[in-house]
């Protein structure tokens, strides 16, 4: 066997990183091509706010000159001062079936953070759990919806062997908005629930984005702070994931709810995108920007982003009004199915919450760990 090299890439060559991807994928046709513009934007220093505070190498594997590998190690000093931890991170791993080559990568990565002093790896996360996060171990018969990771079923037995166990899994729930809408209890509960405590729910205001945007970051970082693996988003990276997500945004169905003018909880929900990407084979331009804008409307599937009460609300059923209020703005667009996630394993309240829509648990993700 030839001895495999694994060389460091510059930042100007991201684009090779990317593109090895579709070697591997290339008998699998649930995998959905990012988005070139996307991915090099987000693994570019000098754009993505990320790397103001965290850093990120490069690594692809080769044998006999050919690609065979790539991963990222990944210095998330923000994850670290957030959650008092000393963990470093490997993402955008993409391997041939073939354990001396994970191998490989992988003590790329823990060499590169051993070397910075961490005391244990964590991924994988391309590059932050805001992004991709986790590997697919259940549910590989099907697309991936928009933002979420899609990887070959022999990953698992790649990390596995390596040593690398399980930190925590996480869940994605399918949702059928004609089934919960004929159900009057859940439209019922939650009337009184906007009832009781002056629960109004609203679509964002477009024409006040950045006014909007303002009360998302609020709202975004108090409701999920407490959340295992959490970060919360500097001003700077919400406003570029705002600044990415806004031409695809559905103003119906990012939604604020307030309680005598003041922010209570949030839903942001996106039409699945990865319908029309999964045609576009990474690529936006020269015509594909036509087809973005001339079929959005006939995407038949929504993913549940983001749903959250901030804490002083939590526990009141505020929640059930939100889901109502998302199948039906989600019905009355022509979509009726829809993903939750991801859900951390043991969040009883979201894990309640999807269940209450009658969500079928049907895709597991994980995220492993080893000490190093």
């Amino acid at each position: 066997m030839s001895e495999i090299v694994v060389k460091n890439l510059p930042n100007s060559e991201r684009k090779k990183f990317l593109k090895f991807a579709f070697s591997i994928y290339k008998d699998y046709p649930n995998w959905v091509p990012p988005l070139y513009i996307d991915k090099l934007k987000l693994l570019n220093k000098n754009k993505n706010p990320f790397f103001k505070s965290n850093d990120l190498e490069l690594f692809m594997a080769f044998r006999n000159g050919n690609p065979v590998g790539r991963i990222a190690a990944i210095a998330n000093n923000t994850h670290n001062r957030v959650h008092n931890e000393n963990i470093g991170f490997f993402g955008f791993f993409e391997c041939i079936d073939d354990q001396e080559v994970a191998n490989k990568l992988l003590d790329t990565a823990k060499d590169w953070l051993q070397a910075r002093g961490f005391q244990a790896m964590r991924g994988p996360a391309n590059p932050t759990s805001n992004d991709e996060w986790g590997a697919l171990i259940e549910g590989f018969d099907d697309t991936p919806r928009i933002l979420m990771a899609y990887n070959p079923p022999y990953y698992l037995k790649l990390y596995e062997n390596y040593g690398l166990t399980k930190a925590k899994d996480l869940f994605a729930y399918h949702i059928q908005n004609e089934e919960m809408l004929k159900n009057d209890k859940i439209k019922r509960v939650s009337d009184i629930v906007k009832n009781r405590y002056g629960l109004k729910i609203r679509p964002v205001d477009m024409k006040k984005f950045k006014e909007e945007l303002g009360l998302f970051k609020h709202a975004y970082n108090k409701t999920w702070a407490p959340n295992w693996g959490f970060i919360p988003m500097t001003d700077e990276e919400i406003d570029a994931a705002a600044a990415d997500l806004k031409p695809l945004i559905d103003p119906n169905l990012v939604l604020f709810g307030t309680i005598k003018d003041e922010i209570v909880g949030v839903a942001l929900v996106m039409p699945d995108y990865n319908q029309l990407f999964k045609t576009m084979k990474g690529r936006l331009l020269p015509f594909n920007f036509i087809k973005l804008l001339t079929q959005k409307m006939k995407i038949d599937w929504c993913r549940i982003i983001a749903l959250g009460i901030i804490p002083e609300y939590q526990k009141k059923g505020l929640d059930g009004a939100f889901y109502y209020e998302v199948l039906k703005r989600a019905a009355d667009r022509g979509i009726m199915r829809g993903e939750a996630s991801w859900v951390l394993e043991d969040n009883e309240m979201m894990n309640r919450g999807a269940k209450t829509m009658n969500g079928n648990l049907y895709k597991k993700y994980r995220v492993y760990q080893i000490e190093i």
